[in-house]
């Protein structure tokens, strides 16, 4: 019985170094994945974003995963919806 947690615990602090790393990298990361992809699903006709390159915009159509955006005046440029950094809302711009 004494040989098998001798066993168990030599592998305990590379188990709860394990534990350790999910809760502090891994877990994080999916739950900021997950609220990207919540974002980008959610985007629709006359929100204002701003892109990944920087760019402040108003999204006039969306076919899929394309929109099209208007930069500035008679000014549209079509971005993938990946490109979207950011929804504004009224207090921002």
């Amino acid at each position: 019985m004494p040989e098998n947690l001798g066993a168990i615990g030599s592998f305990l602090p590379l188990i709860l170094l394990f534990v350790i790393f999910y809760f502090m990298l891994i877990r994080p990361q999916q739950k900021q994945q997950r609220k990207r992809q919540d974002l980008l699903k959610s985007l629709k006709k006359g929100d204002r974003v701003v892109t990944i390159g920087g760019m402040y915009g108003v999204i006039k159509e969306i076919n899929e995963n394309v929109l099209t955006v208007r930069i500035a005046d008679n000014v549209n440029v079509k971005l993938l919806r990946g490109g979207v950094d950011r929804v504004l809302d009224d207090a921002e711009e």
